[in-house]
């Protein structure tokens, strides 16, 4: 976090917490009251700034108020870069280089998610066939497009194919998953609200 959010945090530790203003959609974009934030420094800010508390609720801290974020399906969005080598290169919405590829999964519409050490997120809609040379065999090989247009349609249908997806010396099998189970498979709640021993949400600041 910024060092003057953090010192806003200890000179005012109990300011209210704000709930159903800020958003993120699909794509990776921030949403104040469902109209989208285009200022580049603001959103530079909120990425910045950007953290789940111990209930798996994400939340941008703005100074010392936590503003609550509704998520549209994953807390990140991840977004495929050019790199020199040519291999695949993703970040989160937010600007963080990926490092650690830990699994991946195709859901029943065919959007494509990983998990890393950032967190669960889905590939841009856009990105996703940037992603598609990078689908392979278990031992590294590159698959013939038939041979991946056949198993992404397998694994949207619930099935188990015989696929991997490579990023860097990380090599993970891709998996089915439903879009529902997300959720509560990778422990995060897309529609925070607070406890009800809170008092009502805050205006934001």
């Amino acid at each position: 976090m910024d060092e003057q959010v953090l010192r806003g945090i200890a000179r005012w530790p109990n300011v209210p917490a704000v709930y159903g203003w800020l958003a993120l959609d699909r794509r990776g974009q921030w949403l104040l009251q469902g109209d989208r934030i285009a200022n580049p420094v603001v959103t530079a800010y909120i990425g910045r700034n950007y953290e789940r508390d111990s209930e798996g609720q994400w939340f941008f801290q703005n100074g010392p108020q936590r503003v609550y974020v509704e998520l549209a399906y994953t807390p990140f969005v991840y977004r495929t870069r050019p790199s020199e080598d040519k291999r695949l290169s993703i970040e989160t919405h937010t600007g963080q280089p990926l490092t650690a590829l830990c699994g991946a999964w195709i859901d029943e519409s065919g959007a494509l998610l990983i998990d890393s050490e950032h967190g669960v997120g889905v590939i841009h809609d856009s990105d996703l066939e940037m992603t598609l040379p990078s689908l392979v065999d278990q031992d590294g090989a590159a698959l013939a497009d038939d041979t991946i247009e056949n198993a992404m349609s397998i694994l949207q249908d619930g099935g188990p194919a015989p696929i991997w997806l490579a990023l860097g010396s990380s090599n993970v099998r891709v998996e089915s998953i439903r879009s529902v189970s997300v959720a509560a498979r990778f422990r995060f709640n897309p529609r925070p609200a607070p406890a009800s021993k809170e008092p009502g949400s805050a205006a934001a600041r």
